[in-house]
């Protein structure tokens, strides 16, 4: 996505407005090079590359370097590439974001956020739709494995920033079982004390804005735009850059977090309710 966006940039720089204009008479076809601009497909060859910055008019060798560098690191494969054969469609497209990302903010008003869940709560959560889904006990095993491995970006060397908001019927919505509901519960007051885990939670008897479906917001250094993931009915994900969308759900999260919980009041929410449990 990195390298798309430098390309896009310096391909108007150039002055091609048009993307046959800024390919004719390379090995690149137009709907190629809209792919890697839009960061979902790379260049067969790192000559393709340098052959389109000669035509963008960039000969730095430093600058081409740069670029080569980033078309090179986009090749290699991410360690959620050993799941792609269980996962939905646009699931791998997700991970490299979250992997990548900076900061993240979660509404979740059904179940407990994948990156906060407990290997027995993420159990309970795919055993109780394997059956209605149709799904493998190999898709099973390998996506609460991958679920488990992505909650590694919480305690990574420089982790990234996650604030969450989950609405209160997410915890008292007994899955499993009451005790790895607790236990569920217990894990989140843990994370919560997290220096870089904000978790808020939205009361039930709040009078306050609610949205029904679940989305993510994640932010990236520059230049790669914040990015908005919301699930599909059919398990898949749907990903969109577009400013009015960005927006549109930054607004949501904000309304969200103002009729929530102070995050303060989290850890004595948590306690109380995995009493009454």
């Amino acid at each position: 996505m990195q390298l798309g966006f430098e390309l896009q940039r310096l391909r108007r720089q150039a002055g091609f407005t048009n993307l046959k204009d800024a390919v004719k008479g390379l090995d690149i076809s137009d709907s190629q090079l809209y792919r890697v601009e839009q960061g979902t497909s790379s260049f067969r060859r790192a000559a393709n590359l340098v052959a389109l910055l000669e035509r963008y008019g960039i000969t730095d060798q430093e600058d081409v370097d740069f670029l080569v560098d980033i078309h090179r690191d986009g090749l290699n494969r991410g360690w959620w590439s050993t799941y792609s054969r269980t996962m939905p469609s646009g699931m791998a497209m997700y991970i490299g974001l979250e992997d990548g990302a900076k900061s993240i903010r979660a509404w979740q008003p059904d179940v407990v956020f994948g990156l906060l869940q407990t290997e027995e709560y993420a159990r309970a959560v795919f055993e109780e739709a394997k059956l209605v889904e149709e799904h493998t006990t190999e898709f099973v095993e390998r996506g609460i494995a991958l679920r488990m491995e992505r909650q590694e970006i919480l305690t990574r060397d420089n982790p990234v920033e996650m604030r969450t908001i989950l609405d209160e019927a997410v915890l008292r919505r007994v899955v499993g079982s009451q005790e790895i509901q607790r236990k569920q519960i217990e894990h989140l007051a843990e994370l919560a004390a997290y220096d870089n885990v904000n978790l808020q939670i939205l009361p039930l008897g709040a009078r306050t804005y609610r949205f029904s479906y679940d989305f993510t917001l994640m932010e990236f250094a520059d230049p790669i735009p914040t990015v908005v993931q919301m699930d599909s009915p059919d398990g898949g994900s749907n990903l969109t850059d577009k400013d009015t969308e960005i927006w549109k759900f930054a607004r949501r999260f904000d309304a969200l977090r103002d009729g929530a919980l102070p995050v303060g009041e989290t850890p004595a929410f948590l306690h109380q309710l995995a009493r009454e449990i």
